[in-house]
C-alpha cells in the first residue's frame, strides 16, 4: 500500500491555508485592534461550528436515512471543510457512524479529505477494535497514518489474531524509521502464542533484539511460553535462571511443562531457582505442582504437597481443592476426597460443577453407583446438572458398569432439555452398546452422530469393527474401515489386529496376511495373538511357507511362540518334510 510521505501532508496543509502567513505577520506587527477583532470572529466561528457538529451528530444518530436530507437541513454550511470531519468524529464518539458519514461526504463533489481528518477517523476505528473496517479505510483512502496510530492498529490486529497483517504494519514503521514500542512488540508476541505460531515468536523476538528494544516481564513470559510449547525446557530454564528476574507466571509455565513431561527432578530444580531469584512460589505455582503430580499418577505425593502447603500457612482456594479432590478420586481414595469436600465448604468455598463431577467420577471408580446418583441429584438441585460435561460424566460412569439403558435414558433427556451432545457423548454410548453386544444400536448412534455433522473418533469405529469382526461380517467391517479412513481418522493398532483375527476366523488367511504386511510396512506392531491366529490359519490351509514367514516376523519383533502354536507348527513340519524340523525347532527355542 503506497502512502505519501509526512512532508507531503504538511505541504497539503499549507496549500489549504493560504492566509496562514498573513495571520502570523499580523501577530508580529502588534495590531491590537485587529487581534481582538480576529480573535472574536474566530471564537464565534468555533462556537457556530460546535453547534452544527452537535446537531449533525444528533441527526446521524437518530434519523434512519439522514443522507437524503442533511444538505437541505444545512443549506448554507460547507460540509466539504476537512476540519469539520475531525470535529464530527471526536464529538460523535461512534466510529461506525463516523465512517458512514465519511462515505457520505466522500460522495459529494469536491471533497478532498486531509491526512489529519483521516487519521482521526482511523484512530476512532482502531479504538473501537474495528480492525477490518480500519484496514478497508486505509486501502480506500491510501493515506499514511502517523506512527502512533500504526502501533495502535498493530495492537488491534494482534488482538483479533490477524498476525500477517500486523507484521506488514511493522514493516511500514520500519520504512519511516520508527521502532515500535515494547507494548506493541509484546502484543504481537502474545498473538503469536495464542495462534500457536512459535515461528512468529522467534522472528519477532529476533527483530526486537536487533532493534535494541527493551524487554519486560511480558516479553519474557511470551518467550518462556514459546519454549514450553516447543518443549525446549533446557533453554527455557537457562533464560529464567540467567535472564532478567521474571514474574511468577513465567516460572509457573515452565513448571507446568515439566510436570507434563513428568520431569519432577527438574521441576524441583526450577522451584529452587525460583526461590533463589527472590520469587516466592505462590498458590498458582503449587497448584501446577499438585495437578502435575496427580495427572502423572503420583497422587499420594500431590496430597503430601497439598497438606504441607496448609501446614506452612497457604490457604488453598476452590480450584486447588477441586484439583486435589479430583486426584484423590482418580486414586479411588474417596474417604480423603470427602474430607476435603467438607473442609472446603467449612472454609467458605462452595463446590462447583467440576468438584461435583470429580466426586461422581470417583464414586463410579469404586463402583458405588448409589452415591454417584445421589451426588448427581444434589448437583442438579444446585443448578449445575444440566450441562454437557455433567451428563457425559454420568453416561460414561454408567456405561463402564454396563448400565447402558440408564445411560441412554440420560442421553434422551439431554435432547428433551436442549442440552447439546458432543462427540464424547456419542462415542461413550457407541462403545457402551458395543461392549454389551448391541451392535445395531451402536451403529445407529454413529450414523446419528455423522448426520449431525459431528466428527467421530477412531474409538467409536474401533469398537464397532471389533464386534463386527467377532461376528465374522468382514464386508461390513471393511466398509466401516474405509469410512474411517475417508474421514481422516487413524485406526489404532488393536483395530488392525481385530481385522486380521476376523479374517482368520473366516478362514481368509491370505487376506489376513496382506493386512499384516501392510501393518509391518507402516511400522505398526501387531499383537502377539494376531501372529498366532494367522499362523494357525495358514497351517489349516496348508500354507506352511507363509506360516514360516509370519513366524519369522513374529520372532524378529521379539514375541515368543506359545506351546499350542509351536505344537501345531512342528506337527505340520513333520507332516510335510521332517528334515528341517530340528533346525526350525532350534531357532524357535533360541528366540523363546
Amino acid at each position: 500500500m503506497a502512502r505519501p510521505s509526512s512532508s507531503s501532508s504538511i505541504i497539503s496543509f499549507l496549500r489549504q491555508s493560504p492566509n496562514l502567513g498573513i495571520r502570523n505577520r499580523s501577530l508580529v506587527t502588534g495590531n491590537h485592534y485587529g487581534d481582538v477583532e480576529g480573535a472574536h470572529q474566530h471564537k464565534q466561528k468555533q462556537q457556530d461550528l460546535e453547534e452544527i457538529v452537535k446537531r449533525v451528530s444528533e441527526i446521524t444518530r437518530t434519523r434512519p436515512r439522514w443522507e437524503r436530507t442533511l444538505l437541505s437541513d444545512f443549506p448554507s454550511f460547507n460540509f466539504l471543510d476537512p476540519s469539520f470531519l475531525s470535529h464530527f468524529v471526536k464529538h460523535q464518539n461512534n466510529a461506525f457512524i463516523s465512517l458512514r458519514f465519511f462515505h457520505w461526504i466522500s460522495s459529494q463533489s469536491g471533497f478532498l479529505p486531509d491526512s489529519s481528518s483521516c487519521n482521526v477517523l482511523f484512530d476512532a476505528l482502531v479504538a473501537a477494535d474495528a480492525c477490518n473496517a480500519a484496514k478497508s479505510f486505509l486501502e480506500s483512502t491510501n493515506f499514511n497514518p502517523n506512527p502512533d496510530s500504526i502501533q495502535a492498529y498493530i495492537r488491534c490486529l494482534c488482538k483479533w489474531g490477524l498476525l500477517e497483517e500486523a507484521i506488514i504494519e511493522f514493516g511500514q514503521l520500519k520504512e519511516v524509521g520508527v521502532c515500535a514500542s515494547t507494548k506493541t512488540w509484546n502484543s504481537a508476541l502474545k498473538a503469536s502464542i495464542r495462534a500457536g505460531r512459535t515461528d512468529f515468536v522467534w522472528e519477532l523476538y529476533g527483530e526486537m533484539m536487533n532493534s535494541k528494544v527493551e524487554v519486560n516481564f511480558d516479553t519474557v513470559e511470551c518467550v518462556v511460553q514459546a519454549y514450553c510449547d516447543e518443549n525446549r525446557v533446557s533453554e527455557c530454564y537457562k533464560l529464567l535462571k540467567d535472564g532478567i528476574v521474571p514474574r511468577n507466571a513465567a516460572f509457573n509455565r515452565l513448571i507446568s511443562r515439566l510436570c507434563k513431561n513428568k520431569d519432577f527432578g527438574r521441576m524441583s530444580d526450577a522451584l529452587h531457582t525460583m526461590i533463589g531469584r527472590k520469587q516466592a512460589p505462590d498458590l498458582f505455582t503449587y497448584q501446577e505442582v499438585v495437578n502435575g503430580l496427580c495427572k502423572a499418577g503420583k497422587g499420594h505425593e500431590g496430597f503430601r504437597v497439598f497438606k504441607d502447603l496448609k501446614d506452612r500457612g497457604y490457604a488453598p482456594d476452590r480450584v486447588m481443592y477441586t484439583t486435589m479432590i479430583h486426584g484423590l478420586c482418580e486414586m479411588r481414595c474417596l474417604g480423603d476426597a470427602r474430607k476435603l469436600w467438607f473442609e472446603m465448604i467449612r472454609k467458605g468455598f462452595l463446590p462447583n460443577e467440576y468438584t461435583y463431577n470429580s466426586m461422581i467420577h470417583g464414586y463410579f471408580r469404586i463402583g458405588n453407583l448409589q452415591e454417584a446418583w445421589k451426588m448427581y441429584r444434589e448437583m442438579c438441585d444446585k443448578g449445575y446438572g444440566e450441562k454437557t460435561v455433567s451428563y457425559n460424566v454420568m453416561i460414561k460412569g454408567l456405561c463402564s458398569h454396563g448400565r447402558i439403558k440408564e445411560a441412554h435414558d440420560l442421553f434422551e433427556e439431554m435432547s428433551r432439555k436442549g442440552v447439546p451432545c458432543n462427540r464424547f457423548t456419542y462415542n461413550t454410548l457407541v462403545i457402551g452398546f458395543c461392549k454389551e453386544g448391541k451392535i445395531l444400536e451402536g451403529r445407529n448412534l454413529l450414523y446419528e452422530l455423522l448426520d449431525r455433522g459431528i466428527q467421530p473418533s477412531s474409538a467409536s469405529y474401533a469398537s464397532l469393527i471389533e464386534k463386527i469382526c467377532e461376528e465374522g461380517n468382514m464386508e461390513n467391517a471393511k466398509l466401516l474401515w474405509d469410512d474411517m479412513q475417508k474421514r481422516g481418522l487413524k485406526p489404532a493398532v488393536h483395530t488392525h489386529d481385530n481385522m486380521i483375527t476376523g479374517f482368520c476366523k473366516q478362514g481368509c488367511a491370505i487376506e489376513g496376511m496382506e493386512w499384516l504386511a501392510n501393518m509391518l510396512s507402516s511400522k505398526w506392531r501387531p499383537g502377539e495373538k494376531t501372529f498366532e491366529s494367522l499362523i494357525q490359519c495358514l497351517l489349516q490351509i496348508d500354507r506352511l511357507d507363509y506360516a514360516l514367514l509370519v513366524l519369522d516376523s513374529m520372532l524378529n519383533i521379539g514375541y515368543r511362540l506359545r506351546i499350542s502354536a509351536c505344537n501345531s507348527l512342528v506337527a505340520k513340519l513333520c507332516e510335510k518334510n521332517p528334515h528341517p524340523v530340528e533346525t526350525y525347532l532350534e531357532r524357535i527355542l533360541e528366540r523363546n
